[in-house]
């Protein structure tokens, strides 16, 4: 009887473990969730983390670096065993992951990089996808003035992307083919500091540009609404995340391409990888990257992207990441494209 009762409560102490293994708390920072994208990004980290047994707590940084160190501090005090960090600034929140290291607390690095040892980085190749912003809006315009909208200084994915950019871009620059006439990092990524560069550059030009290379749909917006604000159409603008708004201006044909990074993959991977992490246990698919500014090695997973184009806006209307309607709002079905017919 004793060694039933021993047996059975041995059973029990193991499923209770198992049960406290998976039930983490995994806490998520967000640097600056007003962008369109990162509410698809967190449905889909909370629906794997509710697969999973584990439990959400997350925090807005509204875009100030500051808020977000106080913001970590917050999650780890309500149990988050581990962390999802979007970083606004890769350099401020250096601290933060200081605290997370002195509490084992295991930190993700989610789309931005933050070059740190320990930390585990998942994002998109966002070398290839600068090259896949700049194949589309050279094959329309394969030669002119083009001016190049980076993102945020304070986020390395922005160099990664503009490096891309400049791959497919070198010859034509070096032929004297593509002339580039502006250049400017955009602030916090912000649409409207966007729009602010682009008529200061068009200003300077005298709105002779042929091409925007814009580093992702929210600086298109900006970029789009400046052109548009001198008369000026038929410009091939670039941009990327699968914007909703974006993705109409490509059915629009006021925006050449979005780059399709699919949050709802990076979000459930990232989910998957903090639980497994948070266990003590390594990532399956994950590589040694050392890649960065400062070649830290990394344990890291990289996703594919897809250019989004008038000729394959289908591919998402498929993954019903759009409605046709919301794709489709004021395209012209006569001459719009064939995903809108």
């Amino acid at each position: 009887m004793l060694k039933t009762l021993t047996r059975g409560a041995a059973a029990l102490a193991l499923a209770g473990f198992a049960c406290t293994t998976l039930a983490q708390t995994v806490g998520v920072s967000w640097s600056n969730f007003q962008e369109e994208r990162w509410k698809t990004d967190e449905k889909a980290v909370k629906d794997q983390l509710a697969k999973m047994g584990a439990s959400y707590v997350s925090a807005d940084a509204g875009g100030s670096p500051e808020k977000q160190l106080a913001d970590i501090d917050g999650l780890i005090a309500k149990g988050a065993k581990a962390l999802i960090i979007l970083a606004m600034d890769k350099d401020a929140i250096v601290p933060a992951l200081a605290k997370a290291r002195s509490k084992n607390i295991p930190v993700v690095a989610y789309d931005r990089l933050i070059e740190q040892p320990g930390v585990f980085y998942i994002t998109f190749d966002n070398r290839e996808v600068g090259r896949m912003q700049a194949r589309a809006v050279f094959a329309a315009k394969p030669h002119g003035n083009y001016v190049m909208i980076k993102g945020s200084p304070t986020d390395p994915n922005a160099d990664f992307l503009r490096a891309g950019q400049q791959d497919v871009l070198a010859d034509a620059i070096k032929k004297g083919d593509v002339k580039i006439v502006g250049e400017e990092y955009t602030e916090g990524w912000k649409p409207e500091v966007a729009q602010k560069n682009m008529e200061q550059i068009l200003t300077r030009n005298g709105g002779k540009v042929d091409a925007v290379v814009a580093s992702n749909d929210g600086t298109a917006g900006g970029v789009v609404a400046a052109l548009s604000g001198r008369g000026l159409k038929g410009v091939p603008v670039s941009g990327q995340d699968g914007d909703h708004a974006a993705l109409n201006r490509v059915a629009l044909g006021s925006q050449t391409v979005s780059v399709w990074k699919d949050a709802r993959d990076l979000g459930r991977e990232a989910a998957k990888a903090a639980v497994t992490l948070a266990a003590g246990k390594k990532v399956d698919g994950a590589i040694t990257w050392a890649d960065g500014e400062k070649k830290v090695p990394m344990q890291a997973i990289f996703l594919k992207a897809v250019p989004i184009t008038r000729d394959n806006l289908d591919v998402v209307l498929k993954a019903e990441h759009i409605t046709k309607a919301e794709l489709c709002r004021g395209v012209d079905k006569a001459t719009g494209p064939a995903a809108c017919k």
